[in-house]
């Protein structure tokens, strides 16, 4: 006999919360990559009033992206008391404030229920008048926490770290004055976790201040700080478990380089665009690098690089060189610029910012099909980085437009899901739900399940 389900509601998610990935501890999940456990019950069709569960309203402004850990959702967020110029959608220049803004604001970490979406705590970590502008389109709370499963550590380049537990108390707190950066737009790099050990960048235009440290998560105590021959970069440090080593990996406009755990440099390579904001990521041993400014040009590169393990030294390419021992490939002209790329089912995906998608073999760099446009009926922007599960892949656009389209080697747009808000944060997933942060709201969405 079949039991009826009315609704979405908590015994849908009780049946799916078993099998599925219990949480997403930090930007773009477990290693970086943005999948979803394939069968898990993660949904694929919602609307402002479809498959949602709860949505519930989110003070303030800010673009990191949801954490979760068992039942509890992290996020953060900054609070002004005065007025607040809207974030613009697209990519357009002139976005610069030179002057930081006169009004007191507020720093914050809030939690939210996952099964109801009741906010249980919010902590203030600081008031008062921001010490420097960020671009139009930053926010001040644009880093994306990293969780253990008994801490929250938050990370605001701008201004500190701090570690709070998931009763919202403040553990521990290190603060710093604000560093310059380019052109003032800001910071986005979040911190990462391994072992015992936190470890972030900080890239400015401070002269000789640029850094890459390593914390001990309990204390709070610096372990090691390395200087950085590098301006302003917005990338995510990324932890590379290999068969060889375990590496600490940085993008840079100057170099890009690996760490071991002591923060040695263990190889570099120069030829990366002029501002670098994807997020390395790794599978079947090989790492996968890129940059894409759109303002670049031929023969400045927006290069994606896949690299071998076991690297030493320099290793950088010349300039028509498309391989070499540690490169197993490189494309020249084929990164993204904000949104970071896609590996799913062997295939690498690129969600370009002005709305076009392409695919790659992630083995051999080889085009499986060329940029298609996203929406055939005009140009759409994006920030937030794409993700994929259950044999599909999804891109959030700046119009809170979600375009699904099937993984494979053909370019086959399946359906829109429209939430007709801002997003610009890359969502998050657990438990057989997808936590969508737009500009105004937290939303919960899931499968609804009728019979069963």
């Amino acid at each position: 006999m079949k039991k009826r389900v009315l609704g979405t509601g908590l015994g849908c998610w009780l049946l799916l919360a078993g099998s599925a990935q219990e949480h997403w501890p930090q930007f773009r999940g477990e290693g970086s990559r943005g999948i979803g456990t394939d069968g898990t019950g993660l949904p694929a069709v919602w609307s402002q009033d479809e498959n949602v569960m709860w949505k519930v309203p989110v003070s303030g402004l800010g673009w990191s992206s949801p954490v979760i850990w068992g039942d509890r959702i992290f996020l953060t967020t900054v609070v002004s008391e005065g007025q607040v110029e809207e974030p613009k959608k697209g990519l357009y220049f002139g976005g610069n404030r030179e002057t930081p803004p006169q009004d007191v604001h507020h720093w914050q970490v809030l939690c939210f229920d996952l099964t109801s979406g009741k906010p249980l705590w919010t902590r203030n970590l600081r008031s008062g008048k921001p010490d420097s502008a960020v671009h139009l389109k930053n926010t001040f709370a644009s880093e994306t926490p990293v969780a253990d499963g008994e801490r929250l550590y938050v990370y605001f380049g701008y201004m500190g770290l701090y570690c709070l537990d998931f009763d919202g108390e403040v553990l521990w707190k290190k603060t710093w004055p604000p560093y310059k950066t380019r052109y003032g737009w800001g910071t986005s790099s979040s911190p990462v976790l391994h072992g015992d050990r936190l470890y972030l960048v900080n890239d400015n235009m401070e002269d000789g201040a640029s850094y890459i440290a390593a914390y001990d998560k309990f204390t709070g105590q610096e372990i090691w700080r390395k200087q950085r021959d590098e301006p302003s970069n917005f990338s995510t440090p990324f932890i590379w478990k290999n068969e060889r080593r375990t590496e600490i990996v940085t993008t840079g406009v100057n170099k890009t380089r690996s760490y071991d755990l002591s923060g040695q440099v263990l190889w570099e390579f120069v030829g990366m665009s002029t501002i670098c904001i994807p997020t390395p990521f790794a599978e079947d041993d090989l790492l996968y690098v890129c940059a894409g400014y759109v303002g670049d040009r031929l023969p400045v590169n927006k290069p994606v690089y896949a690299l071998r393990p076991g690297a030493s030294g320099d290793i950088s390419l010349e300039k028509d060189q498309r391989q070499s021992p540690f490169v197993a490939w490189r494309e020249v002209n084929a990164a993204p610029y904000n949104p970071s790329p896609l590996l799913y089912q062997k295939r690498f995906y690129v969600l370009w910012d002005f709305g076009f998608l392409s695919c790659r073999d992630a083995m051999t760099g080889q085009e499986i099909y060329e940029k298609q446009r996203v929406n055939p009926r005009g140009r759409v922007a994006f920030t937030a980085s794409p993700w994929a599960y259950d044999d599909q892949v999804f891109c959030l656009s700046e119009d809170g437009d979600t375009y699904v389209f099937r993984a494979g080697d053909r370019f086959e747009l399946l359906r829109v899901n429209s939430l007709g808000e801002m997003c610009m944060a890359s969502p998050a997933m657990a438990r057989g739900s997808l936590i969508i942060r737009s500009d105004r709201h937290l939303y919960r969405i899931v499968t609804q399940v009728r019979n069963f």
